[in-house]
């Protein structure tokens, strides 16, 4: 599946969850909205974080949504790559498998 399907299922299973439970989703994304914003850390180094976390807990909607996140707060594919590599040191050969998914989301959505 390509990285704009899993982009697309993602979004769509969000929504209806959203509407299933929109009190507890609420809640989620204002979480998001405070861990997301500039502070202490700016907003690209927090996306490519939660990317290596996303990696690392082999989560494909995870790794797609934090890698268009992280370009639109303009990370570099060598940013990416960076991050990927820290990936596979704290996780070792799983990590080279979602790392290399994360880069090829980044192919695409990028392109």
């Amino acid at each position: 599946m390509s990285a704009k399907d899993i982009s697309s299922e993602v979004r769509n299973q969000g929504l209806a969850l959203y509407k299933a439970a929109p009190e507890a989703m609420q809640a989620f994304q204002s979480v998001m909205k405070v861990v997301g914003k500039e502070g202490a850390l700016p907003a690209k180094l927090k996306e490519l974080m939660a990317l290596a976390v996303a990696i690392n807990v082999k989560c494909e909607g995870c790794i797609v949504f934090h890698v268009q996140n992280a370009i639109k707060h303009g990370a570099t594919r060598e940013e990416v790559v960076e991050t990927i590599t820290v990936s596979v040191e704290m996780g070792g050969g799983p990590a080279t498998v979602y790392g290399g998914k994360a880069l090829a989301a980044f192919d695409e959505l990028k392109a």
